[in-house]
């Protein structure tokens, strides 16, 4: 009877993988679709990762000029193409990108791990039709931004960084989640100073996303990723840490991380402020004086635990001869 069919989790949505093939798109550009909040996910209730709903799949393929549309809003490109969408030279380019003023949302690593940045093709397009940007396309670029570059800027890894914390933090369930996403773009050093309990840096540590895979677990290129993903510039590490500090504070109170029955919590400071270290000078308070009177006195120790009783008489006549020699 159709009142008595039961219909399963896997009707109604479906893993990333049938999305992307039903949504023609390849899974890296499906990826980066999420990312960008073109295609909504929703969490798996049996915990196997994030799902499309099917609802959400039909919303797609109904737009107008799908799937070409779908496939152009994530279509990437790299400095030679990039520069080709905006009429410019490579070298102009790679300035606007080292200036921070056209974003990369994405990178790889080439056989010589070396970083290739991509970027938007639809940003990068909307970049050039901005009659503001006619000077930076067109002119000399401005002496100060020359100096800046002459100095070593380049605010592509941390432009990065900025995007992909934003996709983290939107995709975030819980203060624990965001907190964990904002960990991931610190050293652990840094997190270390900020979270000092242990059993709240270890559950801390269970929502901390890992870098983008890039290489093998240990190869260089991995090892490279996770430096791009680590904030360098001490502005932008004192952002994270300040943001850091108050998302946790939302943690613990939402829910505290577990601990064994019975640990007692380490004290946390109420503000991220170096602690003080003891000092040879430092000496317990001293008791008041009527603690001192109510205290019993101690009796002397002897100064010879181990010597015999000297009688009274022995010591008298032990000191006249001192005496005598003396005045001899």
């Amino acid at each position: 009877m159709a009142g008595n069919t039961i219909t399963k989790p896997s009707d109604l949505s479906c893993t990333p993988s049938r999305a992307a093939r039903e949504l023609g798109l390849k899974r890296g550009d499906f990826d980066l679709a999420v990312h960008l909040g073109r295609i909504r996910t929703m969490p798996d209730e049996e915990g196997g990762g994030r799902r499309v709903t099917r609802a959400e799949i039909d919303r797609l393929r109904s737009a107008p000029e799908f799937p070409d549309s779908l496939v152009e809003s994530v279509r990437t490109v790299g400095t030679t193409d990039g520069a080709a969408l905006m009429e410019v030279t490579s070298a102009r380019f790679t300035r606007l990108a080292r200036l921070g003023l056209v974003v990369p949302v994405k990178f790889y690593l080439n056989r010589y791990r070396t970083v290739v940045w991509l970027y938007l093709a639809e940003e990068l397009k909307q970049f050039a039709a901005d009659k503001n940007h006619t000077s930076l396309l067109n002119g000399r670029t401005p002496e100060h931004l020359r100096d800046q570059l002459r100095e070593g800027l380049d605010l592509r890894p941390r432009n990065w960084r900025g995007r992909h914390l934003g996709f983290l933090l939107h995709q975030a369930a819980d203060p624990w989640e965001r907190a964990g996403a904002l960990a991931a773009l610190l050293d652990p050093v840094q997190v270390s100073e900020i979270v000092q309990d242990p059993y709240e840096r270890a559950h801390l540590n269970r929502f901390r996303p890992d870098p983008p895979a890039h290489g093998a677990p240990g190869s260089a290129a991995a090892h490279l990723a996770e430096r791009l993903m680590t904030a360098d510039d001490p502005d932008e590490i004192g952002w994270l840490r300040a943001d850091l500090t108050q998302v946790l504070a939302e943690a613990r109170s939402h829910r505290p991380a577990p601990r064994p029955s019975g640990e007692l919590a380490v004290p946390r400071p109420t503000a991220e402020v170096p602690m003080p270290w003891p000092t040879a000078e430092a000496t317990p308070p001293r008791p008041s004086l009527s603690e001192r009177r109510s205290e019993p006195t101690p009796p002397e120790p002897d100064p010879t635990p181990n010597a015999e009783p000297t009688s009274e008489p022995e010591r008298s006549r032990g000191m006249l001869r001192w005496l005598r020699r003396s005045s001899a």
